[in-house]
């Protein structure tokens, strides 16, 4: 049978998934992750101090920043940086990678301290931001380690895992782990976000086309939690846990 997907993939097959921890030399954590030809490096730092909102409350936060070079995609894109201000999907994505983190992060065991996560994507073809989650989570939680063996903190202070996934309505059919192909030509765009003990972080659904109907977005749901099963395996033999 001959598949309807640009790739040539199942309608429920992802593309090849890597997690490679440890890439950066001088962060606290990081890991380059790939999906396909999606290909982000997420790094972890560690800051000494609380943003100010947090000061005195002896907690501490994560929190996330989200960029692409500029050939990161077909045509060269202008930084954000040369424009003077960020796009509004920017500041969309980077905090859903923030608020994805924060929710498997028990904040109040870091004391008055800021985990930051740069996620700049190098290539894109499709889900940057679901790998940005993904990656991120590596990141996070090699910093967290780094705390811990350094008696920063006095436990780990990581809950759960998390991972993120993409899913769509192509050509009438859900499918899982859209490419840019895909993306771009989607009747349904999805994106969700699960722990690794299968509880919903967040979902973004949006009908591009026709909206889509309850069974639809079971299919949906059903493909990204199948997903996310594959990628926290893939979390814990990168991390060795």
């Amino acid at each position: 049978m001959v598949s309807f997907r640009p790739s040539g993939r199942r309608p429920d097959e992802m593309r090849h998934v890597s997690l490679e921890p440890s890439f950066v030399k001088h962060a606290e954590g990081s890991c380059l992750v790939k999906f396909g030809n999606t290909h982000v490096l997420c790094t972890a730092s560690l800051e000494n101090q609380a943003p100010p909102f947090l000061r005195g409350s002896g907690k501490g936060w994560v929190t996330a920043e989200y960029g692409m070079l500029p050939r990161a995609t077909q045509e060269r894109t202008r930084r954000e940086a040369a424009a003077g201000r960020q796009s509004g999907r920017t500041q969309e994505i980077q905090r859903l990678i923030g608020r994805s983190l924060r929710a498997v992060t028990a904040l109040d065991l870091l004391g008055e301290r800021q985990i930051i996560i740069d996620c700049d994507v190098l290539q894109a073809d499709g889900g940057t931001r679901t790998a940005a989650i993904t990656g991120g989570f590596v990141a996070l939680h090699q910093c967290l380690s780094f705390m811990t063996g350094t008696r920063l903190i006095a436990r780990h202070a990581i809950r759960d895992h998390v991972a993120a996934v993409s899913c769509g309505i192509f050509q009438a059919m859900a499918v899982l782990d859209l490419d840019y192909p895909e993306d771009s030509a989607a009747d349904t765009d999805a994106n969700f976000v699960f722990s690794g003990s299968g509880g919903l972080v967040e979902v973004q659904g949006t009908a591009e086309g026709a909206p889509f109907t309850d069974e639809q977005f079971a299919e949906l749901m059903k493909l990204a939690r199948q997903g996310a099963t594959m990628l926290v395996s893939l979390q814990k033999e990168a991390l060795k846990l």
